[in-house]
């Protein structure tokens, strides 16, 4: 792989691996500040068994017109890219090229923790508009928190990856399937955003 970064395999099968440093530390901060100003943080509220529960961090939706969005009984549509997200997307589809035939990534979910009290539960990105074995990429910047993955047959024990500020995650073929991922509460972080790019295959 060419990039930025030397990549760290923390998976083989099913690849998981990760790049500190994708960012550069100012262009990381630079970014986060960007975004914590330039965007309008959302907070939907989820079904769950028949009630609705505003969800514990704010986000955006964000791609391309078509990257229609379900999830827990709503639709999202994508709001326009953002010019510098736009760009990081170019930046990430290049830097995975070189791992062969991937994929553009046409539409990002971003999250916004205010602090690490906000968090997001137990799942796996396997919506049906991801395909059957979607390659996820996420952009961490902010306070550094650990990743909690978990096998869904629990073969094997649950570990932690941590997200340093300006750090690449990929989430290869086979992840979503395999294992759930959350961001477990931790007392004393601050404030700390994810991009999380994905490819959606089509519409509702």
């Amino acid at each position: 792989m060419t990039g930025p970064c030397k990549p760290q395999t923390l998976l083989d099968q099913p690849p998981l691996w990760r790049c500190d440093g994708f960012l550069a530390p100012g262009d990381a901060s630079r970014l986060q500040s960007t975004l914590e100003h330039a965007l309008s943080w959302q907070r939907p509220s989820l079904s769950l068994f028949g009630r609705h529960h505003p969800i514990p961090r704010r986000q955006v939706w964000m791609g391309d017109p078509e990257a229609r969005y379900r999830y827990s009984g709503h639709d999202f549509m994508p709001e326009a890219w953002h010019p510098e997200v736009a760009d990081l997307a170019e930046r990430v589809n290049l830097a995975l090229s070189a791992q062969g035939d991937i994929p553009r990534f046409n539409s990002v979910l971003l999250n916004r923790y205010a602090s690490g009290e906000e968090r997001m539960g137990w799942h796996s990105d396997d919506e049906p508009e991801l395909g059957h074995a979607p390659l996820i990429a996420a952009i961490s910047l902010g306070s550094e928190r650990p990743l909690r993955f978990r096998w869904r047959d629990r073969r094997a024990p649950a570990f932690n990856v941590s997200l340093p500020h300006g750090s690449l995650l990929v989430m290869g073929a086979g992840v979503q399937h395999q294992l759930q991922h959350a961001l477990l509460p931790r007392r004393g972080h601050g404030i700390r955003i994810s991009l999380t790019f994905r490819h959606i295959i089509g519409q509702h």
